[in-house]
């Protein structure tokens, strides 16, 4: 399944693009200077086998970019990890509340090959991701944003939250 975005077509990830996903990861933070050189490539083998599982199993769905004239050359990726949660109270209007199956989806593995950047490929992810999340009516879908790709979230609708972890001292 693969959708025609004009200059590039978007496919869904299969297990065999384990590896892709799994360099693209390590080249995300490592863009972003969370990531010593030293520790890029055990990052990678490391991140391989279980995205190659969680694909398997469906708990991480992936999309790939191509240029439409090179179906081979994979550009750009992202994909969502699934997880359940307990049901929970879910806003669906202004003053209505639902209960929540407890469906969620953390976008994750957003990257694009610095030579095809500026060009909208990751838009296009993210609008594959969105109408899929809709589609599958997950009750929530989360990213945690670099400073580079945040004003691409939230012109696509993401909203700061009030979201907090506990620090690693």
């Amino acid at each position: 399944m693969s959708e025609d975005a004009g200059e590039f077509t978007i496919r869904v990830a299969m297990e065999s693009d384990a590896a892709t996903i799994a360099w693209h990861r390590a080249r995300m933070w490592q863009d972003m200077g969370e990531l010593p050189t030293d520790l890029f490539e055990p990052l990678r083998a490391t991140c391989e086998p279980h995205l190659k599982q969680r694909l398997a199993s469906g708990d991480y769905i992936g999309w790939l970019a191509c240029p439409a004239a090179s179906p081979d050359l994979i550009v750009a990726g992202a994909g969502v990890h699934l997880r359940g949660v307990m049901p929970h109270p879910l806003k669906v209007g202004r003053d209505t509340v639902a209960i929540a199956d407890g469906r969620h989806g953390t976008i994750v593995n957003v990257f694009t090959e610095p030579e095809w950047r500026r060009r909208g490929v990751a838009a296009l992810l993210m609008k594959q991701i969105i109408a899929w999340s809709r589609e599958e009516r997950l009750d929530r879908l989360v990213l945690h944003a670099s400073a580079a790709g945040r004003a691409l979230y939230e012109k696509m609708g993401f909203v700061t939250t009030n979201e907090m972890r506990l620090a690693n001292d």
